[in-house]
């Protein structure tokens, strides 16, 4: 006799096997956008054509061609494409004064294509327009495949399968039974297929097994703030002074070299500059005056106001008025205050008190309340100086091109893999760097040639207690 319900069980095991399972992995230009953002943009210009750290990118797959495999060897350990011997890559290492590459092995085939497909979208321009040098990279969108309803569809057909060969399974069962001598034996219908045992104890499972897989993504992915981009109290441009005018992060940051907080510098760090400079480039003159009416700085007599904390609001709204008028004026190249220039100083002095007052501290002046981005579980322990002053890391490396980002967002996932990662794959700058001379073994190891290079790993940079204590 045919097992029904073990036929049928097995089918809706397939279904769901299929339909829970199926790799999303895919080439995609945009994936390898942020691939390459988070792997290669350190060493290599991302508008594919200047030499950065690293040689230019762009026409890579053209010059492996018919050896896209080694390519992706080389992109997993280089090293060990250059101790095989392979002239090309001999060449390459040694061209770049016997630079080491970072080893990335654990990127899978998928995503270095995702890299290749975006260095060379970039370098041809076939997305967003050619990139000239210098200039920002392209914006290269590709066009978002709805996997989620190929799945479902994919889902409703197998489901629909799995029925008609459970009707079958029934009709062979009742056609057993007929011949066995059972002629008052009822063919099953849908409704007794669909609720019995089997089918029921199977969607139970289901359920169990997508909720337990929900529930851990989702714990997993608790707290992540990855590309959140708040606005701030005040318009500050990080293009203008970090891009533009080249101000080193650690002028404002100043604590990212001393202490385990890189500060939020306050509004006096400022006024070092703005005390000069009091017409704004980016955002005008209006964001600038917020500035000076947190600190209680007269920029029309150039003069810090006495006893400001103790000020009326209508006398502070009298001298910041006066000043945004005239600045009003001069920029817009006005004789006189018209209705349109009146209102344009009133929604100025509004926007001042929105963003300098709140429930809790209603009176203008006093530390500016910035929005937070960054921030690590209380459990994590991460020091600035460690890694600014000791590992001599660039600030972009954690924090993404700041210099280019017109309003900041959280460039990484700050994961604690994301973390690991980087410990195993950085190398330890030992040379002239007196933090690590203890460290008699490696440095013996690496005059000797016995060891190339010392991870971050290698010093213990994956133990537990390094992190969480």
């Amino acid at each position: 006799m045919v097992n029904k319900r073990l036929i049928i069980s097995s089918l809706l095991s397939l279904v769901f096997l299929l339909t829970s399972f199926v790799s999303s992995a895919q080439v995609s230009v945009e994936s390898g956008k942020q691939l390459f953002k988070a792997n290669c943009a350190q060493c290599h210009n991302r508008n594919m054509k200047d030499n950065l750290t690293g040689p230019a990118l762009g026409g890579v797959s053209e010059r492996w061609s018919g050896r896209e495999e080694l390519l992706y060897s080389w992109i997993r350990n280089s090293q060990a494409v250059v101790a095989s011997g392979d002239p090309y890559a001999v060449d390459m290492y040694n061209t770049w004064n016997k630079v080491l590459m970072n080893p990335f092995p654990n990127l899978t085939d998928d995503e270095i294509g995702s890299i290749l497909a975006y260095v060379e979208a970039v370098y041809t321009g076939t997305e967003g327009g050619p990139v000239a040098a210098g200039d920002a990279v392209a914006v290269v969108e590709q066009p978002k495949t709805n996997y989620t309803l190929i799945y479902g569809v994919l889902a409703l057909l197998l489901a629909l399968i799995a029925l008609i060969l459970a009707r079958i399974v029934g009709n062979l069962d009742h056609m057993h039974k007929v011949a066995a001598g059972d002629t008052e034996a009822a063919r099953p219908s849908i409704r007794q297929i669909l609720t019995s045992k089997s089918v029921i104890a199977f969607v139970i499972f289901a359920v169990i097994v997508l909720g337990g897989y929900t529930t851990v993504n989702s714990a997993i992915s608790w707290g992540r703030q990855q590309n959140y981009q708040p606005e701030q109290p005040i318009k500050f441009s990080h293009v203008t002074h970090a891009g533009v005018h080249k101000i080193d992060c650690q002028y404002c940051h100043d604590g990212a070299r001393r202490s385990k907080h890189s500060i939020i510098p306050a509004a006096n760090t400022c006024m070092n500059c703005h005390r000069a400079i009091k017409k704004g480039s980016t955002y005008g003159t209006a964001e600038l005056t917020k500035i000076f009416a947190s600190v209680g700085y007269d920029p029309t007599t150039d003069s810090y106001i006495e006893n400001y904390d103790k000020m009326a609001t209508e006398d502070i709204e009298a001298i910041y008025k006066k000043w945004i008028s005239d600045s009003y004026i001069a920029d817009k190249e006005l004789a006189s205050l018209d209705a349109k220039g009146e209102k344009a100083v009133k929604d100025q002095w509004n926007n001042l008190v929105s963003a300098l007052t709140s429930e809790h501290d209603p009176k203008i002046g006093g530390p500016i309340e910035w929005n937070r981005i960054h921030n690590l579980p209380d459990h994590v322990y991460f020091n600035h100086a460690q890694h600014v002053t000791v590992g001599k890391l660039d600030c972009q490396q954690c924090h993404g091109k700041v210099e280019e980002m017109p309003v900041v967002k959280q460039y990484a996932t700050l994961s604690m893999g994301w973390c690991i990662n980087c410990h195993r794959e950085t190398e330890v700058k030992f040379k002239d760097n007196d933090y690590y001379k203890s460290y008699e073994k490696y440095h013996q190891e690496l005059a000797s040639g016995k060891r190339d290079k010392v991870t971050v790993e290698d010093i213990g940079g994956t133990e537990c207690q390094k992190c969480h204590y």
